[in-house]
């Protein structure tokens, strides 16, 4: 599929963002989010703020931005609609939440922080369920594509809060020991997933789209249907070359997982507020940019099986 940059940043914003309201949500339950100071402040807005313009971003990629609240509708049957009202339900516990941690005499922030939490977590859960369910797309219809969405949304967000943390002078080794799980999490889901894709290959081919293989025969394109690519292809048979696939996994491993992990380890270890700033904020531009890398990946390795009529001999 055609990696468009629009659908890239929105899963990777919003998907940090709901991490971290997520996670916020829960460590105020449990009272690891400092009541005192500004770190609450920060790390709600912040994710509201991610939240925001990932879908702010995500209209980008559509053809009429205007018309996308008819979308909505189709709740019954659409994991679109379904992620799309549950984005814009879970504002309401985000702001009030948000209110109650800045007027805690005012507003019952407790309950509306665990709410927050859980509409996060299922808006999160939508969009991985939106690729999953797309059997006609082998490389998305798998198991570990709802666990990785849910999983590489924790990372970002719980790296975000690390930095948030330590920038308010809040920050606690408990911290980096759960970002070291979730990038252990994270790398052997996505490894997994890489593993699975690679193995498995779409019974759908040219002999079966056309119905001229029956037999096994091998059936191939004698000429293209077209002398220039049409939307078809260059949006559902993007090709990248195996070796570049390769290597920017090797990339994707080491700054989403590798270099996270090593970093949450040393954070645990030091004991002066600069340090531990600089550590947190390089893990974080770290899992930004392996999070980009990765999604772009997600896009550009899955193919439709309606290019086996335009000569794919296996999608």
């Amino acid at each position: 599929m055609h990696p468009a940059l629009s659908v890239i940043i929105f899963t990777t914003a919003s998907g940090a963002g709901y991490g971290l309201l997520a996670l916020s949500g829960l460590f105020a339950a449990v009272d690891w989010l400092p009541r005192d100071g500004s770190a609450g402040g920060w790390a709600i807005g912040s994710a509201l703020v991610l939240v925001t313009g990932g879908l702010l971003a995500s209209t980008a990629h559509l053809g009429r931005p205007e018309r996308a609240w008819r979308a909505l509708s189709q709740w019954r049957t659409s994991w679109l609609s379904r992620e799309g009202l549950l984005a814009l339900a879970s504002y309401v516990p985000a702001l009030v939440f948000l209110a109650g941690w800045l007027l805690p005499e005012a507003v019952p922030w407790g309950p509306w922080g665990l709410l927050a939490a859980v509409a996060a977590l299922l808006t999160v859960y939508a969009t991985g369920k939106i690729y999953a369910t797309l059997t006609p797309i082998p490389a998305w219809n798998n198991g570990l594509v709802v666990p990785g969405y849910l999983v590489l949304g924790g990372l970002g967000g719980m790296q975000i809060l690390s930095l948030i943390m330590a920038a308010t002078d809040h920050y606690h080794e408990r911290f980096g020991w759960i970002v070291l799980l979730f990038a252990t999490c994270a790398a052997l889901v996505k490894h997994g997933y890489w593993r699975d894709i690679a193995r498995t290959r779409s019974e759908t081919g040219s002999a079966t789209a056309t119905g001229l293989g029956a037999g096994g025969e091998r059936v191939r394109l004698l000429d293209a249907p077209h002398t220039t690519d049409n939307f078809v292809m260059r949006e559902m048979g993007y090709r990248i070359a195996r070796r570049h696939a390769t290597r920017l996994r090797q990339i994707c491993t080491s700054t989403l997982f590798a270099v996270p992990a090593m970093l949450a380890l040393v954070s645990t270890l030091i004991d002066n507020w600069f340090g531990l700033v600089v550590t947190t904020a390089l893990a974080t531009a770290s899992v930004a940019i392996g999070t980009l890398i990765e999604r772009w990946l997600f896009f550009a390795e899955a193919r439709h099986v309606v290019t086996a009529y335009y000569g794919s001999e296996t999608v």
